[in-house]
């Protein structure tokens, strides 16, 4: 019997087809991967199996029968549970209050009795978390280890999983997978949404790709590989990054000493930041997310101001300038939302020269021709799919990262500063992405990537710097990388 089954399932969101007709059966006892560029309907599918949307048109049969499901509530009921990588967690109360809250079974328990069943669950499953912990003490693992446990004991026997691994670290990768596999064994049903095809090759049993709101195919994982399910789901060929290992790189254009950032209440969000980079050369920097990336970018760019500390470029002193002048003495950014600089109401032309519109006066007016050309030919160069009077919103995540990715570039910076530059994106805009990256080292560049995809950063990277609750753990050649060892730094561990 299937666990669910979703039959010629149809949601559309204005003129955007989101899902064409969807079939999909996910098989009692397996975990089923949904793959698919950003904007192929995986989400909207899944939010429909779990109530938060209503299909257009389809039907939906759980264990066999026929559902009409309405709210989240009604999922529940029905026996779906969805786990996100946004916890919806209260970090004041215990792990055991977050289990129970709003759910009781119409019975008002203990804390005591509330921490014994909860005790027992969590020995049914597996799954190790202590019910009586704040669940702000927890690790992210922890607290993804406490939704799961949430959703299975409210009787769960289908679970949603929504990009699981996007917040862990390598070692919690791989206790949330032997999680899984443990879950799967004693009769749950997963569904797995990911964008790394090696975590779905590893831990799932069938593929299901969709391309355009369409399913491409369903495949079983032993009948496939990672370079046929990237050409399902672009519906081209794809050519993966492969690790660049140990390179010369020239001398240090990019430096930053002793950088700290107080936080309220004196606390340190950065805590003595050092590091260089040089000519040529990609400094990664790798961390869970919300160790203080963003907090360092925005330093580094000038949107912030630091608590001491001294940031160099070719030597000459930058840490406390406005962002353009930051920009005027050869830094250029991607900003980690790709939102963030750009105006959405304003064309493709008009973001594409926001920051250098110097180039573009004559006497005193702006030159639209000279702007719409410049537009057109960075849209040539970069494979931006829209036309110059486009408005930015009505492009794809891909499509609006490359116009941030060229209006940063246009300027030949010395030194770019790529924060998350592929986050969000599906195969083909994060190939293009990264290969752009890899083209302006080898320029002679100094690039500084910051990203939590930890694939990315050892693919990419000459050297690894690790953060950890705003302090710089260590760092490694890329020769000696491996995922087991930056996962320990990226936990706490020092180098």
């Amino acid at each position: 019997m299937l666990a669910v089954e979703m039959k010629d399932i149809s949601k559309t969101f204005g003129v955007v087809k989101a899902n064409q007709n969807v079939n999909f059966q996910l098989e009692q006892g397996e975990i089923h991967a949904l793959l698919g560029e950003n904007g192929a309907g995986k989400t909207t599918l899944m939010r429909i199996l779990y109530g938060l949307y209503k299909a257009d048109n389809g039907e939906i049969f759980i264990d066999g029968k026929k559902v009409n499901i309405q709210s989240p509530r009604e999922a529940i009921a029905a026996g779906v549970g969805m786990v996100t990588q946004h916890f919806t967690l209260v970090p004041t109360l215990t792990v055991a209050e977050n289990i129970v809250l709003g759910y009781t079974d119409g019975f008002v328990l203990s804390q005591k009795e509330i921490e014994k069943k909860v005790a027992e669950a969590s020995e049914k499953y597996g799954i190790q978390v202590d019910p009586s912990s704040l669940v702000k003490d927890l690790s992210v693992g922890e607290r993804q280890r406490v939704e799961i446990l949430k959703a299975l004991y409210r009787n769960a026997h289908i679970l949603i999983m929504d990009e699981p691994t996007a917040v862990l670290v390598p070692q919690e990768v791989d206790v949330l997978f032997e999680s899984l596999v443990r879950l799967v064994k004693s009769g749950l049903s997963v569904i797995f949404i990911s964008h790394k095809l090696v975590e779905v090759m590893a831990v799932c049993d069938r593929i299901t790709v969709l391309r355009d709101g369409k399913v491409t195919n369903t495949v079983k994982k032993t009948d496939t590989n990672q370079t046929e399910l990237a050409k399902m789901m672009v519906g081209r060929e794809t050519f993966g990054i492969t690790r660049q290992g140990a390179r010369s790189t020239g001398e240090v254009i990019y430096s930053v000493s002793g950088v700290s950032l107080e936080g309220k209440h004196g606390r340190k969000i950065l805590n003595d930041v050092t590091f260089s980079v040089g000519k040529g050369e990609i400094l990664g920097v790798a961390g869970v997310s919300g160790n203080g990336q963003g907090e360092l970018t925005d330093v580094l760019t000038g949107m912030i101001q630091p608590s001491q500390g001294s940031i160099k470029i070719e030597g000459k002193e930058i840490s406390h300038c406005s962002p353009g002048e930051i920009s005027d003495a050869g830094v250029g950014r991607t900003p980690q939302d790709r939102h963030e600089g750009t105006i959405g109401s304003l064309s493709v032309a008009e973001n594409l020269a926001i920051e250098n519109l110097s180039n573009f006066t004559s006497k005193g007016f702006l030159d639209r021709k000279k702007i719409i050309k410049d537009a057109a030919d960075k849209i040539k160069e970069f494979q931006i799919k829209a036309s110059p009077n486009d408005q930015l919103r009505k492009l794809s995540g891909g499509n609006m990262q490359k116009v941030v990715l060229a209006r940063a570039l246009a300027r030949k910076p010395k030194v770019l500063i790529a924060s998350q530059p592929t986050r969000g994106l599906d195969v083909g805009a994060t190939e293009y992405v990264r290969t752009r990256l890899l083209q302006e080292r080898d320029n002679g560049t100094a690039v500084l990537l910051l990203s939590e995809d930890l694939d990315e950063v050892i693919a990419l990277s000459d050297r690894i710097a690790v953060i950890y609750e705003g302090c710089i753990k260590g760092i490694v050649p890329s020769a000696e990388a491996t995922p087991e060892k930056l996962g320990l730094l990226m936990a706490g561990a020092c180098d």
